[in-house]
């Protein structure tokens, strides 16, 4: 199913708004890492750590999902498909994983912030937890970059599925049968 033009473009904006939004926000949070974890003092912690939590749950988490849905829509309605190009199966597979990853991560975030909540941390406090948020950030903003990139430059490959769909399409618009253009498309041997 090929989307109107019109349509088209409303689900690419849609799928760009929501994973440019993703990557924006993940790269707030991670600022928001870095200081914190340079920071020695408890109010800064305190701030920065629900920051962190309202962000990661208001913002990241429903920018995620809207990503998701967005793209697996926008590859449905367009050419490219879901399942004929190993780059779209790359994105859908980073983006998911990383949705994935992401809501695991937000339980370290929630532990956090309720230390920060109920007392005043000094630098020293969960020093691992407030590591693996730098790294996790970190992590994920390389990952979005990645998608980025697959969606820009597109690397050529396509998947069992996908040549199968293209001498489908081939025989219907010349009105012969699947095998028959195979065979007529398969390179001879001298």
């Amino acid at each position: 199913m090929v989307m109107s033009p019109g349509i088209r473009k409303f689900a690419l904006t849609a799928h760009v708004t929501a994973s440019v939004g993703w990557l924006g926000a993940v790269a707030a949070f991670l600022a928001l890492a870095v200081v914190s974890l340079n920071s020695g003092n408890p109010g800064n912690l305190r701030g920065a750590y629900l920051a962190m939590e309202l962000t990661g749950w208001y913002v990241i988490v429903p920018f995620a999902f809207a990503s998701l849905v967005t793209g697996i829509v926008q590859s449905l309605g367009s050419t490219w498909g879901l399942f004929r190009h190993y780059w779209v199966l790359a994105k859908l597979f980073l983006t998911i994983l990383a949705t994935f990853l992401l809501l695991l991560h937000m339980q370290v975030v929630n532990q956090v912030s309720d230390a920060a909540t109920r007392t005043n941390l000094s630098a020293s406090d969960l020093s691992g937890m407030r590591i693996q948020l730098v790294a996790d950030a970190a992590a994920a903003v390389v990952v979005l970059i990645a998608a980025t990139a697959l969606s820009i430059y597109k690397p050529r490959g396509i998947t069992r599925y996908g040549w199968r769909m293209q001498n489908e399409q081939r025989s219907d618009r010349s009105g012969g049968t699947a095998s028959e253009n195979s065979a007529s498309i398969a390179p001879t041997r001298a």
